[in-house]
């Protein structure tokens, strides 16, 4: 339960070193850069141009892996988005780096195969136009561009659909009466147009065609030297050679499939060498020196003095965070509570001066999503699953790490809780004992079964609800004495103890307690009277102090009051711990419906087939919406009635410059010396 301290460092050195100060930086990814110097004798290097090259070659790698991706895709399983990046050692990157040159020309030449087989494609499709044009002309024994003879015209077209050979020489003698030698030939039609060739005399050839224009007729857009037919052939001729370049091109592809990881490793370096260089462009500079400094975890700082101080000349100048000043955030937690860092981190981390609630809220968030879905079945099946992805995939993300360890946690939590009310799939044990045995076998709670007495679990749930509440309000009163504001502890937390818990002790031996605890409390005198003289004293004390810092009497009383009233709130909020019973009813009673369904197929081969079909369909969609569920409501109890007792956010997160690859890891030597 700790934020790590953050210190503030600068580092001076020669000019010469900064990239290769820059690169150990990087590759032990310690220190979020701050760099803010004004001095008219620093200045800043334009290096957008260099950023720009390197972000290019970024991405010219990436496009010979998307190509050798879809000509030579990798073999992976469905679970192979949780293996993470590979891990490899610096002197495989520096072969790769050695080889960049020529793995470049290589990615340059994958692209270019690339863009040869699109252009061949694309050519592909206009030759199978051209031979669907030449199709209708099939009939046609002479070349498309023929013209006719000395004395005679011959003119090729289209018309619409439909029209006739009536309907053409009637629209020639209609515009055209002059015109007395005209041949038309319907070569073939289709369902878009009929296509003819038309014989008439040289002489009268433009009066001919600008007769059939009038019915719309048009020549054709590709006209041939050859028959239609020996036009189609040399363009069928021409699809194979192109189709055939294409299967060329591919071998080619597929036969580069080795380098892969080699273009993996070279896309990352290229990556971390243009976020160097965007840092570098940020980094006051004077001839001779340079300028890099930020925030660092304290612990951290021994490694950088080792790496860049003793190797380096430089000034490493460590200062004090000021007062005013709001450092990032670091979250260092036991193996247990580190799993809720990534709940936390989506409410906000915290800001400077309050405390990082991780840990307490962790066994709160365990022991409530366990509550909620409260099956000894389902918690193993969680347990189990979350327990094996994350031993086989070591390197999957911090996040999906963190995340799959909470629910492995959580679905021990769901077991205990399972074994505790006696649910395991439901009543399964008592179904299928009872439908194919004849014998009813029932697995007894070692503490109550929820279905059965409800009311003692909304007891309880309130219970558990006013813990989680009071803790809450606790912590708020650590934060203020952890500030030096004991007043504030007394008027703000300790007034609220005293009310609240005078309320809750006149409440208990009422009858309305009575009716819904099932049991009647009777204190003894005593404790009654504490009970309202603890009441008496938290409320006096509210109405009079919650307004302390105004000066007009009236102002603070009324501030008072209204603080009173929000008992009112107080009483939500444990109200809304009901969702525990409301989850773990649910849970229970569609498990045992889904079992009764089951059942509905009786005994038998027949039956036990049925059973096991809607027993693992619904047992399979109870468990994924219970789980959402818990999941959904476990977060609200923690954001809303926990982290609204105390706790605000708004940190800013620790984002330090480090090597951030998409495809590998490199493992810096001297950070396994330093875990060594």
């Amino acid at each position: 339960m700790a934020v790590l301290q953050m210190q503030k460092i600068s580092i001076c050195a020669l000019k010469k070193d900064r990239k290769a100060i820059l690169e150990k930086l990087q590759s032990l990814g310690v220190l979020e850069i701050q760099s803010e110097i004004e001095d008219d004798s620093f200045q800043k290097l334009d290096t957008g141009n260099t950023r720009q090259s390197f972000e290019k070659m970024a991405h010219l790698a990436e496009r010979g892996l998307e190509i050798l991706g879809q000509y030579v895709p990798e073999k992976t399983s469905m679970l192979s988005g949780l293996e993470g990046k590979r891990l490899i050692e610096e002197e495989q990157l520096q072969k790769t780096i050695e080889k960049r040159k020529e793995l470049t020309e290589l990615a340059r030449r994958l692209d270019d195969w690339k863009k040869q087989i699109a252009e061949n494609k694309a050519n592909i499709l206009k030759v199978e136009n051209q031979i669907e044009g030449l199709i209708p002309w099939m009939k046609l024994d002479v070349p498309m561009n023929y013209r006719g003879t000395k004395t005679t015209a011959f003119i090729l077209g289209t018309m619409a659909a439909g029209t006739t050979v009536e309907e053409i020489y009637r629209l020639v003698a209609e515009h055209a009466s002059d015109v007395e030698a005209v041949d038309v030939n319907i070569i073939a039609s289709d369902k878009d147009a009929v296509y003819l060739a038309v014989l008439c005399l040289k002489k009268d050839a433009e009066t001919v065609e600008n007769a059939l224009r009038a019915g719309g007729f048009s020549r054709p857009s590709n006209v041939a030297a050859v028959t239609p037919k020996a036009a189609a052939e040399e363009l069928e001729k021409e699809k194979e050679q192109l189709e055939t370049e294409i299967q060329e091109i591919t071998k080619k592809i597929e036969g580069e499939a080795g380098h892969r990881e080699e273009l993996k490793m070279l896309s990352d370096y290229y990556r971390m060498r243009a976020d160097k260089y965007e840092v570098l462009g940020k980094l006051p500079q004077s001839q001779n020196t340079f300028f890099v400094g930020g925030y660092i975890a304290e612990k951290s700082l021994p490694l950088l003095q080792k790496t860049i101080g003793e190797r380096y000349h430089c000034v490493i100048d460590v200062e004090e965070i000021k007062e005013e000043e709001e450092p990032p955030v670091i979250l260092s937690n036991n193996t247990f509570s580190e799993s809720v860092e990534g709940v936390l981190e989506s409410y906000g981390l915290p800001r400077k001066g309050e405390i990082d609630p991780t840990t307490i809220m962790s066994f709160f968030y365990v022991f409530f999503f366990g509550m909620m879905l409260s099956d000894a079945a389902y918690g193993a099946i969680m347990f189990v699953a979350c327990f094996v992805v994350l031993k086989k995939y070591p390197r999957m993300s911090e996040s999906l790490h963190k995340s799959l360890k909470l629910f492995m946690y959580c679905g021990i939590s769901t077991f205990v809780w399972g074994v505790l009310f006696g649910g395991y799939f439901g009543n399964v044990v008592d179904i299928v004992s009872q439908t194919f045995f004849g014998k009813t076998v029932t697995i007894p709670a070692l503490w109550f079964v929820p279905l059965n007495d409800p009311m003692k679990l909304l007891v309880y749930s309130m219970l558990f609800g006013v813990i989680h509440l009071f803790v809450g309000h606790g912590i708020k009163g650590y934060m203020a004495l952890k500030a030096g504001k004991p007043m504030d502890f007394f008027c703000d937390v300790v007034l609220w103890y005293f009310f609240l818990i005078g309320l809750i002790l006149m409440l208990l031996p009422t009858d309305i307690f009575a009716s819904i605890a099932q049991t009647q409390i009777v204190f003894p005198p005593i404790v009654n009277t504490l009970a309202k003289a603890l009441t008496i004293i938290g409320a006096v004390g509210i109405l009079l102090m919650s307004g302390r810092d105004k000066k007009n009497p009236a102002l603070r009383l009324a501030l008072g009051a209204y603080d009173i009233y929000n008992i009112t709130g107080w009483l939500s909020d444990v109200l809304s711990y009901s969702r525990l019973l409301a989850l773990g009813l649910a849970t229970g009673v569609i498990a045992s419906v889904i079992n009764q369904m089951a059942s509905m197929f009786g005994g038998g081969i027949l039956g036990a087939i049925g059973f096991i079909v809607v027993f693992l369909l619904g047992h399979t969609i109870n468990l994924a919406i219970n789980l959402l569920g818990a999941y959904v409501h476990t977060n609200r109890l923690q954001f809303v009635e926990f982290f609204g007792k105390f706790y605000e956010g708004g940190g800013k997160p620790f984002e330090p410059f480090k090597a951030d690859t998409k495809y590998v890891t490199v493992q810096d030597s001297e950070q396994k010396v330093m875990k060594k």
